[in-house]
């Protein structure tokens, strides 16, 4: 799936990061979430799996922007 068909819903310019291309939660058009971040290596995820890890405030912003 390329960037473009994803629908970046933080980093608006309000967070941490701006608009830059840092700590993000995109939509897919299925209505799945991919989570952009630091790779977090706190355990090996099972084969096909990764981990990252994300600051708050990206969660608090991407459930403010979905109206949860």
């Amino acid at each position: 799936m390329a960037r473009e068909a994803l629908i970046r819903i933080t980093g608006n310019g309000n967070g941490e990061c701006g608009k830059d291309d840092c700590p993000n939660v995109y939509r897919t058009a299925s209505g799945s979430f991919v989570v952009q971040g630091d790779v977090s290596k706190v355990f090996t995820p099972p084969e096909g799996e990764g981990l990252v890890e994300i600051p708050e405030s990206v969660l608090r912003e991407a459930f403010c922007a979905l109206g949860w």
